[in-house]
């Protein structure tokens, strides 16, 4: 597979999201099935996989790290192979408790350190800004990390330009990991020009739209317990509906070229940006393949302006990134 940039970190163009064999999509498969397909992706040609300290069954705390623990599991024979995201939440009160902002990113990444079974991180991001910490002082801290060999990079999640700013100068940022796809883009308007500027990465996750734009999701389906797709937007039946001609648009180019929906909207975000890295995510072995086969699919000029321009015309009917349909759950 070919590679991207991240800052100073090359990874491959197409990353795996992990979150889906620990919590969010329904039933988590069994630890064996997960590594299998954490493995299987590798030998598919992905180097880049992204976990978080919170994925675990219903994020319960006791659950803490569960995610990791598999990712760990799955790559630590070919941990130089590869670059390992992770993230950490910082609660109001740690702090205070431990000293100081770097102290409590330490404690979080030492344990995170001993569940992917390594030494370091290669990307480490603040999971959500918590607006009773300054950003400044997570900066701060993160730039010792990195001083201090125990991560490689950081960076930060579902942040606008504003944020960026105050951060930059403190500690160069390496990638932002903000939601991004066909339906989600509203950070083409400031974020990703930003990150562009500034030699910083755009990861985006969730970029087949929960699934919706492979065309696979029943707009029948009901989603309950630890899913997130229930708090989606997107997936409310009448949204799913309203937004099929973006489907038919993605299933006459898919056939065209020999490939699936969830292909082409990977393959346009590819073609559009040099510096944006897909994560999709799925706890089905098939699927993560067929996501990764995306870098195959090549569009010309000609195919990804009609696809630009289907783009401009088709009204998107439940936005996540639409601050009307903003949620808390954490992906």
């Amino acid at each position: 597979m070919k590679t991207r940039k991240l800052k100073d970190l090359t990874v491959s163009e197409i990353g795996m999201g992990c979150m889906g064999f620990s919590h969010g999509y329904g039933e988590i498969p069994s630890e064996e099935y997960a590594i299998e397909a954490i493995q299987d992706a590798y030998r598919a040609g992905c180097t880049f996989f992204d976990t978080a300290e919170r994925y675990g069954p219903y994020l319960d705390p006791k659950n803490m790290g569960h995610n990791e623990r598999i990712v760990g599991k799955a790559l630590k024979d070919v941990r130089k192979e590869v670059v390992l995201a992770t993230k950490l939440h910082i609660a109001t009160e740690e702090p205070q408790a431990d000293g100081s902002v770097y102290h409590t990113l330490r404690r979080h990444v030492e344990a995170s350190l001993e569940r992917l079974q390594t030494d370091y991180v290669d990307l480490y991001y603040l999971h959500r800004v918590n607006p009773d910490i300054p950003v400044e002082e997570v900066a701060q801290g993160m730039g010792r990390l990195i001083e201090e060999g125990l991560i490689r990079g950081w960076g930060m999640s579902m942040v606008n330009v504003p944020l960026l700013e105050r951060v930059q100068s403190i500690a160069p940022l390496s990638a932002v990991q903000n939601i991004y796809s066909m339906m989600d883009r509203a950070y083409e308007k400031e974020v990703i020009p930003y990150c562009q500027k500034h030699n910083i990465g755009f990861v985006a996750f969730s970029p087949i739209a929960s699934g919706y734009l492979s065309g696979k999701v029943d707009p029948n389906q009901t989603f309950s317990g630890d899913d997130v797709r229930q708090w989606v937007p997107q997936l409310k039946k009448e949204n799913m509906l309203a937004n099929r001609p973006l489907l038919e648009v993605l299933s006459d180019m898919a056939a065209r070229k020999h490939a699936t929906n969830a292909q082409i909207s990977l393959a346009w975000m590819l073609r559009k940006y040099p510096h944006v890295v897909p994560i999709p995510g799925s706890k089905n072995k098939g699927r993560i393949l067929e996501n990764l086969g995306a870098w195959e699919v090549s569009l010309t000029d000609g195919e990804f302006q009609e696809l630009e321009e289907a783009l401009g015309r088709i009204a998107i009917h439940g936005q996540r990134s639409d601050l009307k349909n903003k949620t808390e759950f954490i992906d």
